[in-house]
C-alpha cells in the first residue's frame, strides 16, 4: 500500500518510523517532512493545507491512504475535501472531520460537547471583544491562579496561567482587543484553575470502536522545574506512573466512552486519534482540552511502545472494525527528550550544522525541526531533536536519552536537564 502521511514534525518522523516497519506499506511519502524522514521515507514539497496539491499528489502516485498529523489540515476540513471529491472519496483519511476537528480548533466547541455530554471538566465562561469587561467582572469571581485560553488554534501557545487578578484583566485585553494571538484570540475563554497533575490519554477511534492507546506526560514549560515560557513539549515520559489501573478505569468510564458516544450522539464524524489533556485531581481525572491529533512530543514515546502493526489498525479505522485488532502494547517505558534552539520559544536562529546523529547508540534521534542544507543536517525550527529510549523504569529510560545527547551538538543548542523531576 502507498501511503501519504502530511506534516514535518517530530511527530510525523515517529510516525513514519512505526508505519513503516508494516509489511501494509510499500511506499511511503511525506508532506513536507523533514530531514529525519528524508532518510526513511520520501518527502515531497507540499504544504499540507494545499489540498488541491495534495490531490495532484494522491492521484499521480495512487496513493492509497492518507495520515494528517497535525491539527491544521484538520481543522480546515482535508478529510470532508478527500470525502466531497468524486476522484478522492475512495481513499481512507486517518483523522476526524473538519466539525470532529472543532473539539481542537474551538476551545468553546470543546467545552459545549464536554458539558453537553457530562464529561467532568472545569468551570468556564467565554467572551469576545464586545464582552471584555464582562470578562474582566467574571475574572473577580475566581480564585487565582486565572487560567485564559485563545479559541482558536495558537500553536500550543495560547493559554495564559496567571495568579494576579489585574495583570489577567489586562492579558484579557490583550487578547481580545489586541489580538495578541491573531484570530485565535478573537474569542477567549476563561477557565476555573485546576490544582493536580497533567497526562495525556491517547485514544484512536473509528467512530464508534475505540483503543487507548500508552498514557503520556509532557513537560510545557522551557525552564527546569516547570518555569518559564510555554513551549510545543521539552520532552516525554510513557508510561505515567501514577497512572494505575483504578485512574485508567475511571479515564475510560467518564471521559473515553462518553467521548466516542458523544461523537455518535452529536452525529460527528469521526475516525483518527483523540488526545485527551487530564488533570488528575486527588485521584479524580477531569478534561482540560481536547486534540484531534497525536501530541508532540508525546507521539516520540507513544508510538515505540505500540507492538502492533500501524497500518493494519489505520485500515481497521477507515472499516470501521477497530473492535477485531488487537492493540499490543511493550511493557518498557519510554522517555524522550528535546533538544531546540537556543532563544526558543521566543526567537532563534535556523540553519544551525548538527553533528553526532550519527553516534547515537540505543536510542532514537527523532527529527522536528531540521531540514538538509548541502548534504548536511541542519536546524529548521524551534524544538530540533527527539531524542527517545527505553527503559524498565522511567529512571533508566532518561539517563539513556540524556547519555546521547551527549553526542550531539549544534550552535546554541539547549534542553531540560529535569524531565520526570516531578514523577
Amino acid at each position: 500500500m502507498t501511503i501519504l502521511l502530511l506534516g514535518s514534525g517530530g511527530r510525523e518522523h515517529a510516525l513514519a518510523w512505526k508505519m513503516l516497519q508494516s509489511s501494509h506499506c510499500s511506499k511511503l511519502f511525506v508532506a513536507p517532512g523533514n530531514a529525519g524522514t528524508a532518510s526513511i521515507a520520501t518527502n515531497v514539497a507540499i504544504n499540507p493545507n494545499d489540498f488541491t496539491a495534495v490531490k495532484n499528489l494522491v492521484l499521480t502516485e495512487k496513493i492509497e491512504m492518507v495520515v494528517v498529523g497535525p491539527e491544521d489540515p484538520l481543522v480546515n476540513g482535508v478529510f470532508d475535501f478527500f470525502k466531497n471529491d468524486a476522484d478522492l472519496k475512495g481513499i481512507p483519511v486517518i483523522g476526524p472531520s473538519k466539525q470532529g476537528a472543532q473539539l481542537e480548533g474551538s476551545k468553546e466547541f470543546a467545552k459545549e460537547f464536554l458539558v453537553r455530554h457530562n464529561i467532568p471538566t472545569a468551570a468556564y465562561d467565554s467572551f469576545t471583544k464586545d464582552t471584555v469587561e464582562k470578562g474582566c467582572e467574571f475574572l473577580t469571581t475566581l480564585q487565582p491562579p486565572y487560567v485564559l485560553k485563545a479559541d482558536g488554534l495558537a500553536a500550543g501557545k495560547g493559554v495564559l496561567i496567571l495568579n494576579d487578578l489585574a495583570e489577567a484583566q489586562q492579558e484579557l485585553r490583550n487578547m481580545l482587543v489586541d489580538a495578541k494571538f491573531g484570530d485565535a484570540s478573537s474569542k477567549v475563554v476563561i477557565e476555573e484553575f485546576l490544582d493536580g497533575i497533567e497526562l495525556s490519554c491517547f485514544v484512536l477511534t473509528d467512530g464508534k470502536n475505540y483503543k487507548i492507546l500508552p498514557t503520556a506526560k509532557d513537560y510545557k514549560r522551557i525552564g527546569e522545574g516547570d518555569t518559564g515560557l510555554n513551549t510545543g513539549g521539552m520532552g516525554a515520559v510513557s508510561p505515567v506512573p501514577f497512572a494505575d489501573a483504578v485512574l485508567m478505569e475511571k479515564i475510560e468510564e467518564r471521559i473515553v466512552k462518553p467521548t466516542v458516544l458523544g461523537l455518535q450522539k452529536d452525529n460527528i464524524e469521526y475516525k483518527g486519534f483523540v488526545f485527551i489533556g487530564l488533570i488528575n485531581v486527588k485521584g479524580e481525572p477531569i478534561v482540560i482540552e481536547y486534540n484531534v491529533r497525536m501530541g508532540d512530543p508525546e507521539t516520540e514515546v507513544v508510538m515505540p511502545r505500540i507492538q502492533s502493526d500501524l497500518v493494519a489498525l489505520f485500515q481497521a479505522v477507515a472499516n470501521q472494525t477497530l473492535d477485531q485488532v488487537a492493540l499490543e502494547i511493550d511493557p518498557r517505558s519510554a522517555t524522550t527528550i528535546m533538544v531546540v534552539s537556543g532563544g526558543y520559544p521566543e526567537d532563534y536562529e535556523k540553519g544551525k550544522v548538527i553533528s553526532g546523529l550519527d553516534k547515537v547508540e540505543g536510542s532514537i534521534a527523532f527529527h522536528a525541526g531540521t531540514a538538509l542544507k548541502d548534504g548536511q543536517v541542519v536546524s529548521n525550527g524551534g524544538r530540533v531533536i527527539a531524542v527517545t529510549s527505553y527503559g524498565n523504569d522511567f529512571k533508566e529510560a532518561i539517563a539513556k536519552s540524556y547519555e546521547n545527547i551527549g553526542k550531539i551538538t549544534f550552535d546554541n543548542m539547549y534542553y531540560r536537564k529535569d524531565i520526570g523531576f516531578d514523577l
